[in-house]
């Protein structure tokens, strides 16, 4: 059962809601337990020797961290830096230690990778950044430096893998629901206390343009009371471009203005899909959502067929590769991925100091 299907039943009940919190309170006394093992050097700490960033937050999904990633990597090529990518793998089908590289024309299904790297895998195309997939990210970042010789490691989702130290750690928050809810796993999102802040470099606030400024400003004072000397950026997320999936042309955003589209996803948060369309033109006639990294079923796509009426359906790129493989057969006419980028709005000195200056002490 998913976790926001089986917690919203919980609440349904006094004694649900008081599960949900004693759980949550075990939960936070295992982190803390964890944390407090790797502090006192009672699980090992590991070094690559070349620079490690990691790119991760504090809550469950929703907050961009994959386009954080792309837009690291765009930073580093910027400073004609070789990069590769670390990555766990999220959701794939068999976790394993092995190291599967996605580099260039690899034909690996998503299923063996994950949604999140094969979508960066995808964008990364012909730009020679290798992304390793391993449970092992140790492995893998020892995989990296062996065959592919980077300057610089980016950590995919690894805040809370204190396994492997880090020149620096840039966390990000989602501005549209910056803490969780307030609790840890699972009465809230939160992975871990706020006090992990403490760990990190950098706070990269996404969603920023889509809040007023008096909100922003309130969870700056929340970060900052957690770690008073912690940096803070700023980010947005924009349209890149629209893939048609079926003839693999590439349309720009302004092709979606006027036009009535139905559209669905399987995202942590789909409002900023959404509202991205909405603010392109588009007249969202259906919405379909899912549970995150839900992999879409022949049925289901039977029944936005169904109803959809003919006019466009525009998913994500991360989606995509979830399709059932006869989803051409399924979905006609129009069939369209939104690809998306990050903007550091502000703080771009920051950013770029974390990602290239940095220097941790421990």
């Amino acid at each position: 059962m998913r976790l926001n299907l089986w917690r919203s039943r919980l609440r349904e009940s006094s004694s649900g809601c008081a599960l949900l919190l004693v759980l949550s309170w075990l939960y936070e006394a295992a982190v803390r337990l964890r944390s407090l093992a790797y502090a006192v050097g009672l699980l090992p700490v590991r070094r690559l020797p070349v620079r490690t960033v990691c790119i991760g937050n504090l809550t469950a999904g929703g907050t961009g961290k994959t386009t954080a990633v792309l837009c690291a990597v765009d930073a580093c090529r910027a400073r004609q830096m070789k990069v590769a990518v670390l990555s766990r793998g999220y959701g794939r089908r068999r976790r394993s230690n092995e190291v599967v590289v996605l580099l260039d024309t690899n034909a690996v299904s998503w299923e063996d990778t994950g949604d999140e790297p094969w979508m960066m895998h995808r964008m990364l195309e012909g730009l020679d950044v290798p992304v390793l997939i391993s449970s092992d990210r140790l492995k893998a970042g020892r995989t990296a430096v062996k065959f592919y010789a980077p300057q610089l490691l980016l950590l995919d989702d690894g805040f809370q893998h204190l396994r492997l130290r880090r020149d620096a750690d840039i966390v990000l928050v989602s501005a549209l629901d910056p803490f969780g809810g307030g609790a840890l796993l699972p009465r809230g999102d939160l992975r871990e206390p706020l006090s992990g802040l403490k760990r990190a470099s950098l706070a990269l606030l996404t969603h920023a343009d889509r809040v007023p400024e008096e909100q922003l400003a309130e969870i700056e004072k929340t970060l900052r009371r957690a770690h008073p000397r912690l940096r803070i950026a700023r980010a947005a997320h924009r349209s890149d471009y629209l893939l048609d999936l079926r003839r693999n042309e590439r349309h720009r955003p302004a092709h979606l203005k006027g036009k009535r589209v139905a559209c669905f996803s399987a995202l942590g948060d789909p409002r900023p899909f959404e509202d991205e369309l909405r603010s392109l033109g588009a007249h969202l006639e259906q919405v379909w959502r899912f549970p995150d990294h839900h992999p879409f079923t022949a049925d289901e796509l039977r029944s936005i067929e169904n109803v959809r009426g003919g006019i466009p359906v525009i998913t994500t790129l991360k989606d995509f590769p979830r399709l059932p493989v006869q989803w051409r057969e399924l979905l006609s006419g129009e069939v369209l991925a939104l690809t998306v980028r990050m903007e550091i709005l502000s703080g771009k000195e920051d950013w770029e100091h974390a990602l290239f200056d940095a220097r941790r002490s421990s």
